[in-house]
């Protein structure tokens, strides 16, 4: 990046600003190195019962669904982005954003609606037995939902639209001509597709993937509903359940380490391979599917909008409005409305400290910042249950000092102040969803020409000043983004909220998981509805950034929420 100030003027405002920068990337990564402190020195060491009980089981399970739900996010997010770009058959126009709306639905919301329609006494089931004449579950089979099959499918549902936005803008950005020599030299449209458009693609379906990825081992009502017992769960069940805060935190590094691993091969395989294309065409060429192949390009389409969001939609509706005069209660209204504060709490501090470390990262772009900021932005690869044990340990350890001098001077106790109220939750979503709203900041500052950083200090205004009247106006559109994302994964998150939450306190995410696991679907249907038509805001944008800029805009908005990568 060019210079924005000359070399002194540089150092003078570097001096500023290195130190909020390095203030907050301290701060999101406390909780690692929380996690990594408890880890090496528990209170009880159980790292010799877990390796000899549950750890291989618990690492087993994770790679047995990260490998599933990664195969079938590919086949679908690839295939369906292929589809809706390079080829015409009816519904294409619809699809090219419908595709996106299961992206609104929380992995957890979509395994409680198909296990009530599932299960043995569900009406799927009722109706088979009804129309064959069976009586009981040995007179046939069915498919068991809850299964890692079925958290393997759950999970593919609504994480596919990661791989499938990402693809569908490398394919929008590659230059048709390069297809169009490889058809003249024989390839036909399926050789053109996995010979050239494939591998020019790789790098943004690779992001795409690892996302998918990340958001796996993150998941907890998924898998706790399914009785899967992955890494996050074993955390859960080792802290709450056997009341081991270290034995969890053991568990938290091997999750880690997964984490680590990820993001290393992603990065490699990127690095493996360089290539150069022309600007792409206006007019992207493309393949006109008739009869059978035109219908099942349009059921293949259908199908994945038809199962990982009209059915949930429906099932919650129809529950929602059965029941929205009983359930609509005061303590519903108090429950929605605390999430709508933590989460718009948590965007406007992570709009806040992402415009600091993105503002600081231009004025003062050496490598001490740049790691800086790189650092800052790591809390998004941690999965919410392993967030919360880094955030847990500083917070108590500072209440429990506290405390101690509080008694031993004015002999007071002030109890749990910061562990035990929503500051640990907001502190948790602020740490883990900062790179969000960075990396959109981040996005669009770049896009700003230094010149006008040179013209405004020329008129006599300083660096704050320059960021209020010039660049603020500017990078408006992506702080407002980042911010909108950030919101609705707050709404969204559970293993935290779940972990760190109050006593008496709910969220509209434990709520729907209290209730969807006492098997009263229809008594949290209105709370999940409620989460899905909240989570279709970005879903909008990004429609709407399809419909503007084709795939450069999408592929921005999903490089904001994937900077750790």
């Amino acid at each position: 990046m060019t210079p924005v100030f000359s070399p002194s003027r540089r150092r003078s405002s570097g001096l500023r600003w290195i130190l909020p920068v390095s203030t907050i990337a301290l701060l999101v990564a406390l909780p690692v190195l929380s996690i990594f402190w408890l880890a090496l020195f528990p209170e009880e060491n159980i790292w010799p019962h877990l390796l000899d009980t549950v750890l291989f089981h618990y690492i087993s399970a994770t790679l047995v669904l990260a490998f599933g739900v990664g195969l079938f996010t590919l086949l679908a997010g690839v295939g369906s982005a292929w589809l809706v770009t390079m080829c015409r058959f009816p519904g294409r126009r619809f699809f090219e954003w419908a595709l996106l709306l299961p992206f609104a639905v929380p992995a957890y919301v979509i395994a409680y609606v198909y296990t009530d329609l599932l299960e043995y006494a569900g009406p799927v089931q009722k109706l088979l037995r009804d129309w064959f004449g069976w009586q009981t579950s040995r007179d046939y089979w069915f498919p068991e939902i809850r299964s890692m099959g079925g958290a393997i499918a759950m999970l593919s549902l609504v994480l596919y639209p990661y791989v499938y936005m990402l693809a569908r803008a490398a394919f929008i950005e590659q230059c048709g001509s390069i297809r169009a020599a490889s058809r003249s030299l024989g390839c036909t449209p399926w050789q053109s597709f996995v010979r050239v458009s494939l591998p020019m693609a790789r790098p943004a379906i690779a992001v795409g993937l690892s996302l998918v990825l990340m958001e796996t081992l993150n998941d907890f009502g998924t898998v706790d509903f399914f009785a899967v017992r992955t890494l996050s769960v074993g955390i859960y069940d080792t802290w709450l359940s056997r009341g081991n805060l270290g034995g969890a935190a053991q568990i938290a590094c091997s999750t880690l380490v997964f984490v680590v691993l990820l993001i290393a091969l992603e990065r490699m395989g990127r690095a493996r391979q360089r290539h150069f294309v022309q600007s792409p065409s206006r007019s992207r060429d493309s393949y006109r599917l008739r009869g059978w192949r035109a219908a099942l390009a349009s059921a293949c389409c259908g199908l994945l909008l038809l199962c990982g969001f009209g059915v949930p939609l429906l099932v919650l509706g129809g529950y929602a409005l059965a029941n929205f005069a009983s359930y609509w209660t005061d303590d519903f209204f108090t429950i929605a409305l605390n999430s709508l504060l933590l989460s718009a709490t948590a965007a406007l501090i992570t709009a806040l400290l992402g415009l600091l470390l993105a503002y600081g990262k231009r004025l003062y772009p050496v490598r001490l910042v740049k790691s800086l900021v790189g650092f800052a932005k790591l809390g998004y690869a941690m999965p919410g249950a392993v967030m919360a044990i880094g955030v847990l340990i500083p917070l108590a350890a500072f209440d429990n000092a506290l405390d101690a001098w509080l008694r031993a001077q004015f002999d007071i106790s002030i109890g749990l102040l910061l562990s035990g109220s929503v500051f640990a939750i907001v502190f948790a979503y602020t740490a883990r969803f900062l790179a969000v709203s960075a990396g959109a900041i981040e996005s669009s500052l770049d896009k700003v020409t230094p010149s006008m950083d040179r013209a405004s200090r020329s008129l006599g205004r300083n660096s704050w000043q320059t960021l209020w009247a010039v660049h603020l106006p500017l990078v408006r559109a992506g702080l407002l983004s980042g911010a909108l994302v950030v919101f609705v994964d707050c709404m969204k998150e559970l293993p935290a909220t779940l972990l760190l939450r109050p006593f008496g306190f709910d969220t509209l995410a434990t709520y729907i998981y209290q209730f969807a696991s006492d098997e009263m679907l229809e008594r949290s249907a209105l709370g999940a509805l409620m989460i899905v038509l909240v989570g279709l805001l970005p879903v909008i944008l990004l429609s709407r950034s399809m419909g503007r800029r084709s795939g450069e805009a999408q592929a921005e908005l999903i490089e904001s929420e994937a900077p750790a990568l």
